[in-house]
């Protein structure tokens, strides 16, 4: 008899199980870091993951360095769920956080010191907000009336966003032909956040929790969010018991992208206090893996977001410790992702052992 393996697709895996997959991702993950660092600097592995771990929360600030990175990802990944969830694959968050930093820069740059700065602050969230909400309409429009394919269009207008900002970096560059804005408002400190219970970065944690929670109890409880659901499992089901799948549609974007700009103004108002074409630092492209990941799950996405802010946090103190190129920590990080990702292939199949017939 001959024998050999095929992949068979899992009906059902346990939370557990799942979970236990991921985990042993992350284990495989931290060993090839661990491989291709010691290669690199001939160092002990021990002492490489030592100053991961002392880049990630060997000092208060670096332990807020890294809550702050967790929250930012969280919060893009609480704004792609709804769209997610209904199946819109909203590739554009890049570019919705982009406009949102970009109305967020131009009310503290306008308005700042003119108005009390929690009113200019509670303005800022509203016009980030109707900022991502419009980048997200148009290609919810597009999708709804002309069944346009939403990945390309909103993968093109994050292009769009990025020449927007470019143009308000010129317009508001200090000095002129430095191509940047600088930190916005840095006497006075209107449009900042302020400090709460001693922390900087207090009230990111209290927006991005309270606008995680707000989503997950929108997505499970809410009559919309069970609209989104349908819409996701099949818009011709949907159709037949009665859901305006266009208004669903044009709906949730607006959903997705306001939270998005949302984000935009919290990071130029709560971390960067500028505008630049690298306040994104790539989260909403990262924000789609943990979205996905955690299949939506709010407990879920927390965790995935914690464990790589982490990871990048300690990664650039490697290559900084280490006196490794720039681009080092990208990589760990890149192998870290590889790992996770192809953990979801291994949850969704399975290796199973196939006996043929005799041999001729």
């Amino acid at each position: 008899m001959r024998t050999g393996f095929h992949l068979t697709k899992r009906d059902t895996i346990s939370p557990g199980k799942a979970w236990a997959i991921r985990l042993i991702a992350v284990l495989l993950s931290l060993v090839v870091c661990g491989l291709v660092i010691m290669a690199i600097t001939k160092d002990n592995p021990v002492r490489v993951y030592a100053a991961l771990i002392d880049g990630a929360i060997g000092s208060k600030n670096r332990f807020w360095n890294t809550i702050r990175s967790m929250m930012l990802l969280l919060v893009v990944a609480s704004g792609l769920t709804p769209a997610f969830r209904m199946r819109f694959w909203n590739i554009g968050a890049e570019g919705q956080i982009l406009v949102g930093g970009v109305a967020a820069a131009g009310m503290m740059i306008y308005f700042g010191g003119s108005v009390p700065n929690a009113v200019l602050l509670f303005a800022i969230l509203i016009i980030s907000a109707l900022a991502g909400i419009i980048w997200g309409l148009i290609p919810a429009f597009f999708k709804a009336v002309l069944n346009t394919n939403e990945t390309l269009f909103t993968l093109m207008l994050n292009y769009v966003a990025i020449q927007l900002t470019n143009f308000a970096i010129i317009l508001w560059e200090t000095p002129k032909g430095s191509n940047s804005v600088g930190v916005i408002n840095q006497a006075s400190r209107a449009g900042w956040f302020p400090r709460l219970f001693g922390v900087n970065d207090a009230m990111i944690v209290i927006l991005v929790l309270v606008i995680t929670a707000l989503v997950a109890v929108y997505m499970r409880y809410s009559k919309q969010g069970y609209e989104i659901a349908v819409v996701g499992e099949s818009k011709d089901t949907a159709r037949y018991v009665g859901i305006n799948v266009r208004k669903v549609i044009m709906r949730t974007m607006m959903i997705s992208g306001g939270i998005c700009g949302m984000a935009g103004a919290i990071i130029v108002c709560g971390a960067s206090h500028t505008i630049s074409l690298g306040i994104t630092g790539g989260r909403g492209f990262t924000a789609i893996i943990v979205a996905w990941m955690a299949h939506f799950n709010a407990f879920a996405m927390a965790l995935v977001s914690a464990f790589l802010a982490f990871m990048q946090q300690g990664a650039i103190q490697i290559a900084t410790q280490f006196s490794l190129n720039e681009n080092a920590s990208e990589i760990i990080t890149g192998i870290i992702l590889f790992f996770l990702i192809g953990s979801e292939f291994f949850i969704n199949y399975k290796l199973e052992r196939t006996k043929g017939g005799a041999a001729q």
